[in-house]
This record gives structure tokens, C-alpha cells and sequence, in this order.
């Protein structure tokens, strides 16, 4: 929980964009993976062990915590790059390691580093809370649990005082928004078996994506099935029961999406940000969760569901294979100068013509993610409505550009 009390914001970071449209849109906390032994290895770019400083220099800026994730089935290959990214996590002074492994667990408790207990783990009782709090100050709970269930054990932690190595009470953590997996808690060995690929250590082929016919084998009956896709799950979204959420006493709220865009990032953090600081406000109410589910519709998504927390019938499932997000983005161009007397950018444009009045994203791992309205804009310096392929064009920004940052336009889909 935060120091001011309210329920932690814990934002996804698969990359610097997605670092930085994270610390502007009101996260408390970013988590992220370095290198291969994470649990989104190859769906995300993830950091190098280099990036430990500049991730935790950014994070102090803004006073968000940083938590490094080495979740994944360790081997005894693995020890050795296991302890040098914890001695260079801890050299950096990132604030935690979310880990599933007790040899991990162990050297991490060794450098004196705080340890978080991940998902991967199936934390779904109060003894198995008690067990870990030996060595965890938060723990992640299962994705299967109920909210009920959910308050029971932050019941109890408040009742017996279960305390962590820190001597503060034991925090629990459980998902607010995302993927979900048809596994328990994303355990999962179909893509293992398919194609030597294993989920559990972060490589997975999303075999459930997928849309596939079943047939009984000695019948040679074709199994009927009314939703084609019924091995995947809608997202996750617990914006509309966000209040039931708080009330069930968990005090870290995890967004997950490290393989997702920067501006899932970006509009994630910022609807839930709102959603959260309102309910503390005591102005939560269903007009503004109908706003702010239409601004989630925007970004990539399977569909919504409440997951398990309100314990009603097992498994909604994805009508397609994937995104029905309502917008997406179309590249544009490149930034080529910034010119910050007169706070004028000027992008090249690669592809796709801009017009007044469009919807324009610009991205880089320094910008983060912004996005604005074409009012005006120069091409060729010429004042003109419309910039084609191969032009040059200028746009007033109140906001910094660099030669690495994307110019897109957001258009309905």
C-alpha cells in the first residue's frame, strides 16, 4: 500500500516507452523483466542488465517503486546469471525481485534484497502465507482465488499480525487487469509439448490463442462448440468492481502487459489511476466506470470479464483470435528535430498521409507515450492542411521530441 494509503498501482514495463508512459500516467510502482528469466522472455524486448540503473534513476524521479521479476523454472545453469542480475539489481537499488524459486528466494534474502512471492507460486491459503512470510514482505495470490477468499487471508494477516523479514505487515497483491491464461496461474505445458517452447519459462507459443475442432476419437463425433476460441480467456478487468476489490483488503493491484504496446500502458494506468484515486475521493460511480471501460475498449483487448473474483461460473472465453480493441495505430513517420525556442517538432513522413483534425500518437523511449489533436502544422514549410509520404512537416508540441521517437495516427477499427 502506498504511504498515502491507498491500494498500490503496479504498471507493466516491457521497454522504455513503456516505462515512461507508466511514471506519466500515475503508476506507484513499475515491475519488469531483465534479459531471459522472466516470465514474458519473448514477448517482450525486456532490459539489460546495463538498463538496471536508468530504470531505477527514472522510477526515484517520480518516487515509484521497481520490481524486477525472475519468476521462471530455474536450472542449475541458470544460478549463475541468476546471481549476477540480483547483485546488479541490488547494486542499482531496485526496490524488490518478484521470484518462484527458492534458490532464487534464498540468495536474494542472502544480498539482503526484498522479495515478493509471485503467482507462479498458488498462493491460496493463510498457512501458505504464514510459510513465505519467513522470507516475502507481498505476496501475489492465485488468479483463481475469489475476492471472498481474497479477504479472508488479508483478514487473517491483520488478526495473527503475520509480518514480514521488513517487521511490516505481510502485503497481498493480486491482478487487476490483463491476459489471463487457461492455466492455473499461467502454469502451463501445452506449448512445451507443441512445439519445445515452455510458458513457465517465458516462452510461450499461446497455443490457446488458437482456434481448434474437437473430436471424440472413438465416436469420431465432432464435438459442438458454441465459441470457437474455448481455450482463451477474455481479459481480466476489474475496473467495474474496483470497490469490491479495495474492501477485500489487497494493497498492490497488479496490471499485467509487459508484451503489450506502450499505449496499453498509457491508457491502462491512466483509467485505473482515476478509478483508484476517485474511489478514495468517494466519487466512484457507474457513469464514470461506463467512461472508462470506453477508453479501455480502445486499447488491445480479448474482451472483458471479471476473472474468478465474484465466483461465478468457470471461464469466459474469447470470441477471436485476437484484439477487439476499438482504435489502433497507424505508422506515420519519424522525428527528426526538435526545436525548443519555439517548442516546434519536425517529423518525416514515411507512410501514411495526416490531416487537420487528426489523432496523432507519438512514442520513444525517453517520451513515453503522447497523444494530441493536429491543429496546425507546417509542410515544406508551408502552412497546409494535409502532409503526405515523403514530406516534411512541423507541429507545435509542448513536449520534447527525439530522433528515435515513432510518429503514428490513431484511426477507429
Amino acid at each position: 500500500m502506498t504511504p498515502t494509503g491507498k491500494i498500490e498501482l503496479m504498471a507493466p514495463a516491457g521497454n522504455f516507452e513503456s516505462l515512461q508512459a507508466a511514471l506519466d500516467n500515475g503508476a506507484d510502482s513499475v515491475y519488469f523483466g531483465v534479459e531471459q528469466l522472466n516470465m514474458r522472455a519473448r514477448a517482450s524486448i525486456n532490459f539489460t542488465i546495463a538498463d538496471l540503473e536508468e530504470i531505477s534513476r527514472r522510477c526515484k524521479e517520480k518516487n515509484v517503486r521497481t520490481y524486477l521479476t525472475l519468476n521462471t523454472i530455474v536450472y542449475d545453469h541458470d544460478l549463475s546469471i541468476i546471481k549476477t542480475v540480483l547483485d546488479a539489481a541490488k547494486a542499482a537499488d531496485i526496490t524488490a525481485v518478484i521470484i518462484m524459486d527458492q534458490a532464487v528466494i534464498a540468495y536474494a534474502r542472502q544480498i539482503g534484497m526484498e522479495v515478493h512471492i509471485s503467482t507462479q507460486i498458488n498462493i491460496t491459503n493463510i498457512e501458505t502465507v504464514k510459510f513465505y512470510a519467513m522470507f516475502a514482505d507481498t505476496m501475489v495470490m492465485s488468479r483463481e482465488l475469489s475476492l471472498r477468499q481474497v479477504k479472508k487471508i488479508c483478514d487473517q494477516i491483520e488478526k495473527e499480525q503475520i509480518k514480514g523479514p521488513s517487521g511490516n505487515l505481510v502485503e497481498v497483491e493480486i491482478f487487476g487487469h490483463g491476459a489471463l491464461c487457461m492455466a492455473v496461474s499461467g502454469k502451463c505445458y501445452l506449448s512445451l509439448h507443441s512445439h519445445n517452447s515452455s510458458a513457465n519459462r517465458g516462452a510461450c507459443k499461446q497455443n490457446c490463442r488458437k482456434k481448434y475442432t474437437v473430436i471424440d476419437q472413438e465416436s469420431g463425433f465432432e464435438i459442438e462448440i458454441d465459441n470457437e476460441y474455448m481455450m482463451s480467456p477474455k481479459d481480466l478487468c476489474t475496473l467495474d468492481i474496483l470497490d469490491q476489490v479495495i474492501d477485500a483488503g489487497a494493497m498492490v493491484l497488479k496490471i499485467e502487459g509487459r508484451g503489450r504496446a506502450p499505449e496499453y500502458v498509457a491508457t491502462v494506468i491512466k483509467t485505473y489511476r482515476e478509478a483508484i484515486d476517485a474511489y478514495y475521493e468517494g466519487s466512484y460511480n457507474d457513469e464514470k466506470v461506463a467512461n472508462w471501460m470506453q477508453e479501455l475498449e480502445k486499447v488491445y483487448n480479448r474482451g472483458f470479464w471479471n476473472g474468478y473474483y465474484l465466483g461465478q461460473k468457470l471461464g469466459e472465453w474469447s470470441d477471436g483470435p485476437g484484439s477487439q480493441a476499438t482504435q489502433k495505430k497507424l505508422y506515420i513517420g519519424k522525428g527528426m528535430h526538435y526545436f525548443p525556442k519555439s517548442n516546434i517538432a519536425e517529423f518525416k513522413i514515411e507512410a501514411y498521409d495526416i490531416k487537420i483534425g487528426d489523432t496523432l500518437l507519438i512514442t520513444g523511449p525517453t517520451t513515453g507515450v503522447k497523444e494530441l489533436e493536429l491543429t496546425e502544422m507546417m509542410v515544406n514549410d508551408e502552412k497546409l492542411e494535409v502532409a503526405k509520404k515523403g514530406d516534411s512537416c512541423t507541429i507545435p508540441l509542448d513536449f520534447r521530441i527525439r530522433l528515435s521517437d515513432k510518429l503514428y495516427k490513431i484511426v477507429p477499427q
